[in-house]
């Protein structure tokens, strides 16, 4: 790697620590600050934000690597996501965003689960703090793994001074600032990821001469799109598309919904959210697509179809511009890692430390205890990203459907059912969290596999979940009418919002 990429790694560096350090002179100064940036975040940095947060590497080394091997059946796990995203925006959005301030002004997912039922202090909201900080922490482990990693084969340098490098930028930023230092930083981070899927495989098709020549090359290794359609089962389709109903349930994202600005900038976010998300895929699948054909008409020597976008970086362009697009995957990884960690933070420190302290502490003291927190979580997830043999990124790859299906029905209830009690929330959570390990880990089919080697694991979970749900809370007390009122004025205020946002009805002679 020539001195050039480092340049690029090094400007890419130093703009992230100086949004930190901008963010830590603005956002800081209580814990709304600190954990929602006021909620005053712009439709823009909304977008973007959930969107990076949202894809982290997997978008530019996961889903390439998925259609280089798979091939056009990947096309129904983009299809799924961006439903899933889209539902996202407009079922779960706008109804948050004005919830979770009705609500006592809750400042965190659990907080506002507590809350919804009138309870400062309640068994769901500290059950889903507990869920969040362990997943979270493994996950936050894993993106640590990838960012060695990435340093290692990218850069040649060794792979715990990668660690060491990703963990220290990740939480100097994300101690420093905070939610708006998180979501600023997300949003360069999003920008440079667009720049770096319409790029690449832009560049990388110029090497064909034309698409006839793709699809035939590409077509030596993986099945043409005519034969994966007609191979493909209905359960196959169902598992792949399910992944779009993980989104109601990822903290990390709909977080973002609690801070941006007001419900009448959602709209935008939607629009910018979506059609960066849409660009983005398409540009992680051309880049598998052309990776296929690539590799069999130049035989590069790839090892690692989950790296084709590194070779692509490293062949095709100069050593400038190869550092910016491997930049673009380590803020991928980055921008992921740090909302993890700031959540986390959160939940230890709004959820568990301020719901159970005997003591009042003010805001500069919590704003303190959430930074600690943030270093805490960050020291032992560096600490199991030191065994970068362990097993943790294969429970990575299952913690989408453990959130969806512990959360996702719980959030989609909370916001459209007035009749859902306290116990309901936590058989919902714990129903869902416990479908999908065992579907994931007892081998019940007679060769021995798992019921995740048939159904993806977040469907049965996301099912199991609703129906704790409806059926504890329909046998149980209903909630108090307080609890009910709170419900219905969220409502209504929504729906004033939404009305005021119509156009004038054109008067008629």
């Amino acid at each position: 790697m020539e001195y050039s990429s480092y340049i690029s790694l090094a400007l890419y560096f130093a703009v992230m620590l100086a949004i930190g350090l901008f963010a830590y002179r603005n956002s800081t100064d209580d814990l709304s600050g600190y954990i929602l940036g006021g909620r005053k975040v712009s439709p823009q940095v909304t977008a973007l934000s959930a969107g990076a947060s949202d894809m982290s590497g997997w978008m530019l080394m996961g889903l390439p690597g998925a259609m280089f091997v798979i091939g056009f059946d990947t096309l129904w796990i983009a299809l799924g996501l961006l439903l899933g995203a889209w539902f996202n925006y407009v079922l779960v959005a706008p109804r948050l965003r004005v919830y979770t301030q009705e609500a006592d002004d809750a400042l965190t997912l659990p907080d506002f689960f507590g809350k919804r039922f009138g309870l400062q202090k309640s068994s769901v909201r500290i059950i889903s703090a507990l869920v969040i900080i362990l997943f979270f922490t493994l996950y936050t482990s894993a993106g640590l793994v990838a960012g060695g990693k990435l340093f290692e084969s990218a850069f040649g340098m060794n792979y715990y001074l990668g660690l060491m490098i990703t963990v220290s930028v990740v939480v100097a930023y994300t101690l420093l600032g905070g939610f708006l230092a998180v979501s600023m930083t997300d949003f360069v981070q999003g920008c440079i990821m667009f720049i770096a899927l319409v790029l690449v495989p832009l560049v990388a098709y110029q090497q064909f001469s034309g698409t006839a020549e793709v699809l035939s090359l590409a077509g030596d290794s993986i099945a043409p799109f005519s034969e994966s359609l007609h191979n493909m089962t209905l359960i196959g389709i169902v598992s792949s598309m399910a992944w779009g109903l993980g989104y109601f349930g990822q903290p990390h994202i709909i977080v973002r919904f609690m801070a941006i600005r007001s419900v009448r900038d959602i709209k935008t976010a939607r629009t910018i959210g979506m059609s960066w998300m849409t660009v983005t895929i398409l540009g992680a699948l051309a880049t598998g697509l052309i990776g296929v054909a690539y590799v069999n008409k130049f035989h590069p020597g790839l090892t690692d179809p989950e790296t084709i976008f590194i070779l692509f970086a490293e062949i095709l362009f100069h050593p400038l511009v190869s550092g910016f697009l491997l930049a673009a995957i380590l803020a991928a990884i980055m921008s992921t890692i740090s909302s993890q960690l700031l959540v986390s933070s959160s939940s230890l420190t709004e959820d568990i430390y301020r719901s159970y302290a005997k003591k009042d502490i003010s805001q500069a003291q919590l704003v303190r205890l959430g930074r600690y927190c943030v270093f805490a979580v960050a020291l032992v997830a560096s600490l199991l990203a030191l065994d970068r043999s362990n097993s943790i990124l294969s429970l990575v790859s299952n913690a989408w459907a453990g959130f969806g299906a512990a959360f996702g029905p719980l959030v989609l209830f909370s916001l459209f059912w007035s009749r859902m009690t306290h116990s309901g929330a936590i058989a919902g959570i714990l129903t869902g969290a416990i479908t999908v390990l065992l579907w994931i880990f007892v081998p019940v089919l007679p060769d021995g596999q798992t019921l995740s080697s048939l159904l993806y694991e977040i469907v049965p979970g996301f099912i199991a979940s609703s129906l704790a749900i409806v059926l504890v809370s329909h046998f149980g007390k209903a909630p108090s009418a307080s609890v009910q009122a709170t419900f219905f004025a969220a409502q209504d205020k929504l729906a004033l919002m939404l009305q005021a946002d119509e156009p004038p009805v054109k008067q008629t002679a």
